[in-house]
């Protein structure tokens, strides 16, 4: 019996499943042998190993948490390095906003009795015009200005006694708004020399007796102005932050490394920006490493039959 006549038996005994699948599929049975063929087709998958170029960019990012963790160490320690918390805070200063400094404390004498009645007087250069306030201290020797200009002033206290008029210079750093607040804080308290102190120094006309008697404490404190204490424990806590910053970027790294994943190198380089470093090394460094994890290629392997 030929093909034909095996085909047309097949529908004679089975029409419907034959006509089902004819208009199913569209096609008619074939007619002829069924034959196979091969390509050279490989069935691939992502490589687990990260690409050389991606390792490189590891051990870069490594160094930059180097740099963002040698920044922290810097800042926690605010009597050494390269910045220190009175450099931070007069930065801060310069952008902060006029008339948002509050400026407090107490004035004792040299055996750190209250002093009633002393006049604290502050001046500051603003754009080359001097301006100055003044106000005399409470019975407690406490005194409290509100709505100065953030930045470097000059606090004279002025005691008279004995016939005299006794002053006391210093210069102040004035706090600028921190964070969330509206108003930047500074509390210092003063400490007047004895009467024996203000009578050994020599009159500024040269006489030797003066009605004005002083001790100028601003040359002394011309790299390191005095400021509030609270100033500095947010420098501290700002080291602290940069040096966890730079250990979890550390962390992310290793384990891209280990994990060949770029997405992860490429959130450890980020990170690695917020590190900064002197001078914003670790910053401008973060930025060209992030750059770099976008060119990473991508490596395909084959996959193996067992």
């Amino acid at each position: 019996m030929g093909e034909s006549d095996e085909h047309a038996a097949l529908e004679a005994m089975n029409p419907e499943k034959v006509d089902y699948i004819d208009e199913l599929t569209g096609l008619s049975e074939p007619k002829g042998d069924l034959t196979f063929s091969s390509s050279n087709t490989v069935l691939t998958m992502p490589d687990p190993e990260m690409h050389s170029m991606g390792r490189a960019i590891a051990v870069f990012l490594l160094f930059i948490c180097l740099i963002g963790f040698l920044n922290g160490v810097d800042y926690a320690s605010p009597d050494s390095g390269l910045v220190r918390p009175d450099e931070f805070v007069y930065r801060l200063s310069l952008t902060a906003p006029d008339e948002t400094a509050t400026f407090r404390g107490v004035v004792y004498d040299d055996e750190q009795e209250p002093l009633e009645n002393a006049t604290v007087y502050i001046s500051w250069n603003d754009e080359g015009i001097w301006n100055s306030t003044e106000m005399q201290t409470e019975k407690d020797g406490s005194f409290s200005f509100e709505r100065l200009d953030p930045g470097l002033v000059r606090v004279d206290i002025i005691v008279e006694r004995d016939g005299y008029r006794d002053v006391y210079g210093n210069r102040v750093l004035l706090s600028p708004p921190a964070m969330i607040e509206p108003i930047g804080f500074t509390t210092i308290d003063f400490s007047i020399p004895s009467s024996e102190e203000f009578a050994s120094q020599p009159c500024t006309n040269g006489a030797d007796e003066c009605e004005i008697r002083n001790i100028d404490m601003t040359p002394s404190q011309m790299d390191h102005p005095l400021m509030d204490p609270g100033a500095s424990s947010i420098y501290i806590t700002i080291g602290f932050a940069f040096m966890g910053i730079a250990l979890i970027a550390t962390g992310f790294t290793i384990w891209a490394l280990k994990s060949g994943s770029v997405a992860i190198l490429r959130t450890a380089a980020a990170l690695s920006i917020f590190g900064m470093g002197h001078y914003y090394a670790a910053c401008c460094f973060g930025i060209v490493a992030f750059l770099l994890t976008f060119a990473v290629p991508k490596r395909y392997i084959p996959i193996q039959q067992s």
